[in-house]
C-alpha cells in the first residue's frame, strides 16, 4: 500500500456512531479530501442523506467500496466484521491493509476471514475524537511493517492521542478509555447535582464541574505527576479537601470504578463471540 497519506483510497465500511466520527474528524482536520474518501451504511436512504452531509460518497456497497480502497476501515458491529471480510475476500489483496476498530475482534481472526498475509491493524478510539482529543490505541496482525504502523498513528492522531500497545491489552483499553468518556460523564453528573445541592445555579454547577475535570486532567498529562501527588498537592491539612475525600472511600468510589472497568472489559472479551 502507498504509504503517502495524501494518495491513499480510504473506504469506512459502516459509518455509524464511530465511523461517523472518525470520516467527520478525518474531514475537519484535512487529513484526507472528500475524493479519497467513501463510506458504507446499510440503507439507501440514509447513504443519501450523509452523502449531501458529509460531501462524500456514501453507499450500500460493501464490496465495491473496498474494491476501490487501499485502507479499508471496519466499523460494523464485533459479530458482523469476520463476515463482511469473509465476503470482501474477492477483491482484497496483501496490498491492501485493513483497520478495525471492532471491539474484541483479534487481528488474527481477521487475517483468517480474509484468507491471506495482508495487513490488519486493530484500532480503539474513543468518542471525544469527535472534537479532535480522543484516545486511540493501536496493536498490529502479523503482516503490518513499521511505516504502515506509523501511517496509521499518524491518521489518528489528528483526533487525539495515541498509544500503540501489545493486543493482549486491547479489551482492557476498550474498558478503560473507550467506556471510560461514560463513567467520567456520570462523575460530572453527580458533581453537578451536588453543586446544585449546596445552592449553585444548575448551570454554574456543570460548568464548573467540567471545566475543573478537563483542567485536572490537563495537569496529569502535562506535568507527568503521579494523580495522587497531584490530589495532595490540593490536599491541605485539616481543610475542606480531606473531608470531601473522606467521604468517597467510605462510599466505594474508588473500588467501585475499578471494577466498572474489569466488568467492561469481560464484556469487551465476550462480544466478538
Amino acid at each position: 500500500m502507498n504509504e503517502d497519506i495524501t494518495q491513499i483510497r480510504v473506504a469506512i465500511l459502516g459509518a455509524g456512531k464511530m465511523g461517523g466520527i472518525l470520516l467527520q474528524a478525518f474531514l475537519k482536520q484535512q487529513l484526507f479530501t472528500q475524493d479519497q474518501l467513501t463510506a458504507t451504511v446499510a440503507h439507501e436512504e440514509r447513504a443519501q442523506v450523509l452523502s449531501a452531509q458529509w460531501g462524500v460518497e456514501v453507499t450500500t456497497d460493501n464490496v465495491e467500496a473496498a474494491r476501490r480502497a487501499d485502507l479499508i476501515l471496519l466499523g460494523v458491529k464485533p459479530f458482523q466484521v469476520t463476515e463482511l471480510v469473509s465476503q470482501l475476500r474477492p477483491v482484497l489483496t496483501e496490498e491492501k491493509m485493513l483497520m478495525s476498530f471492532a471491539t474484541g475482534v483479534k487481528t488474527s481472526a481477521i487475517e483468517e476471514a480474509a484468507g491471506l498475509s495482508i495487513p490488519v491493524i486493530r484500532s480503539m478510539p474513543n468518542t471525544p475524537s469527535m472534537l479532535g482529543v480522543g484516545m486511540t490505541a493501536l496493536c498490529r496482525g502479523r503482516y503490518v511493517t513499521d511505516a504502515q504502523m506509523l501511517m496509521a498513528s499518524r491518521i489518528y492522531e489528528t483526533i487525539g492521542r495515541t498509544v500503540i500497545v501489545d493486543e493482549k491489552h486491547m479489551d482492557a483499553v476498550t474498558a478503560l478509555s473507550a467506556s471510560g468518556p461514560a463513567y467520567i460523564y456520570i462523575i460530572l453528573e453527580s458533581l453537578a447535582e451536588a453543586g446544585v445541592k449546596v445552592g449553585l445555579p444548575r448551570d454554574i454547577a456543570t460548568l464548573l464541574a467540567a471545566q475543573m475535570t478537563f483542567g485536572a486532567s490537563k495537569m496529569v498529562l502535562d506535568t507527568g505527576y503521579h494523580p495522587a501527588l497531584l490530589k495532595d498537592a490540593v490536599t491541605t491539612p485539616a481543610g475542606c479537601t480531606i473531608d470531601g475525600i473522606l467521604e468517597l472511600e467510605e462510599g466505594g468510589l474508588r473500588v467501585t470504578l475499578i471494577k466498572a472497568v474489569m466488568r467492561a472489559a469481560q464484556r469487551a472479551r465476550e462480544l466478538a463471540g
